[in-house]
């Protein structure tokens, strides 16, 4: 391991090469299929967030998170009211903006919804794929986009359901953590990895 906490007989995606953060989630989570309904509340919260900031922002407040908002429990946060507001833009252990914090609660309430409209949110989203990750094929990073038609269409779906912070850039980003995508690149040893536990 180098000082950066990097493995270097693996090769991997280099946008996660600059911090030891990035390539723990690189290598533990970033494109693992995830049908946990906490798990999936938890990151479309967390991408909400990330909005205008860094990843790494994110990752480095993540338990932070965890702790403010009750372990990213849909059910707990949609009963959140104002007191919970209150608190959640005094604690600096997250990222206290007002517009982000309404809408994690406002889209618990719509999750809860979604689930009993799909019996669960896994059900919904993975639907859009047809219940089965889309494998890309990227050889540079620089190739891989910010958005597609499928994030558009999911995008436009959510917001009509109420959902805010789902911009398809968003739900892009929550398609590449979730392994509704496998954006990893060809080179990086997680792309074959992922593609097996697919098959």
């Amino acid at each position: 391991m180098t000082e950066k906490g990097l493995d270097e007989t693996k090769d991997r995606c280099t946008w996660c090469l600059s911090d030891k953060f990035y390539v723990e989630y690189h290598d533990n989570e970033w494109g693992v299929p995830l049908h946990d309904e906490v798990k999936l509340f938890e990151f479309l919260t967390l991408e909400g967030f990330q909005a205008g900031l860094s990843w790494r922002t994110i990752l480095r407040k993540r338990e932070n998170f965890r702790m403010a908002f009750a372990g990213f429990d849909p059910e707990k946060v949609a009963e959140f009211g104002e007191n919970e507001i209150q608190r959640l833009m005094q604690d600096v252990g997250i990222i206290r903006n007002l517009r982000k914090i309404e809408a994690c609660i406002n889209n618990a309430k719509r999750y809860l919804e979604v689930e009993d409209e799909f019996g669960s949110f896994d059900a919904y989203i993975w639907s859009f794929t047809g219940n089965k990750p889309v494998i890309n094929h990227w050889k540079e990073s620089v190739e891989i986009p910010s958005k597609t038609e499928l994030s558009d269409h999911i995008s436009a779906d959510m917001k009509k359901r109420g959902f805010k912070f789902v911009g398809s850039t968003v739900v892009y980003a929550h398609l590449q953590a979730t392994g509704m995508v496998n954006d990893h690149l060809v080179s990086c040893f997680r792309y074959h990895e992922i593609n097996e536990l697919n098959s």
